[in-house]
């Protein structure tokens, strides 16, 4: 079965094509079931995200094709969520009627003894120049610290693209596992699923989301897993997933998860 849970609209305004172009293109590319989670609304960096006031049609919208095409794939629906200790989530998104929700770091947020109390986004290229500013090693830190609260607060089913803060290809001096282990013994107390998302070989660092050693961590760790190509356009769609696929089952993964109302679904793939 082929699976790809983390998908974007137009509504979140950094990406292109329609609903339906989507899935079309799922279709043909015989992708079984197919997840829409647009960057949820919070009351934080906008230009990025969806407007709460476009929720409904979101919602309503992706419910409409799914019933649409039902007899052709599988359309699920949920919300990719930033997660930030200091700036809250938004309760309609958390308790919204959502096949599942990802959980993502896309900023880290400032210490006192910092230059600056802006969160920093750190996975964008207008912000780049804030790694030299910094150890690595404390950045990387800082971030999985960030995915083990993520991890903690149980509000989520996948952890996005567990390793984003690789992107720019910044690498830490010191032993990656180690720098994560307390994230993903998190993770999976949780209960949670990681996602294997190859928007990371469309990156500089032209690797998928984990790397292999925190993949083989997690698979250690008895960990779940999904697969995402994170598009945000038509042609992302399905993107590598013959490499994320034989990666996986290169480590010893034979069987992913998909959600319905929040409950796990396994399957081969």
């Amino acid at each position: 079965m082929r699976v790809d849970l983390h998908n974007h609209t137009i509504l979140c305004n950094h990406a292109i094509g329609t609903v339906e172009e989507y899935i079309k293109k799922a279709i043909e590319l015989e992708i079984d079931v197919y997840g829409f989670t647009d960057h949820a609304p919070m009351d934080f960096d906008p230009k990025y995200r969806m407007a709460i006031e476009h929720k409904e049609f979101y919602e309503s919208t992706i419910l409409h094709f799914k019933k649409k095409y039902e007899k052709d794939i599988n359309i699920l629906l949920g919300y990719e969520v930033d997660f930030m200790q200091n700036i809250p989530m938004l309760d309609e998104v958390l308790n919204a009627k959502v096949d599942y929700l990802i959980g993502s770091i896309h900023f880290l947020e400032s210490k006192k003894d910092t230059d600056s109390n802006e969160p920093w986004g750190f996975d964008n290229p207008e912000f780049i120049g804030k790694y030299k500013k910094k150890n690595i090693d404390d950045i990387w830190i800082d971030y999985f610290e960030a995915v083990r609260l993520l991890a903690k607060c149980g509000k989520f089913d996948i952890v996005g693209h567990l390793d984003l803060i690789k992107v720019f290809k910044f690498l830490p001096n010191k032993d990656i596992k180690s720098i994560a282990y307390d994230a993903m013994k998190q993770i999976k107390q949780s209960n949670m699923v990681i996602e294997i998302n190859s928007a990371g070989l469309r990156k500089p660092i032209e690797q998928p989301y984990p790397s292999k050693e925190l993949l083989e961590l997690a698979f250690d760790l008895d960990i779940p897993i999904t697969f995402s190509s994170d598009a945000h356009n038509v042609d992302q769609i399905g993107f590598a997933y013959d490499d994320v696929t034989s990666l996986a089952k290169q480590i010893g993964y034979s069987k992913c998860i998909y959600f319905t109302n929040r409950d796990k679904i396994e399957v081969a793939f």
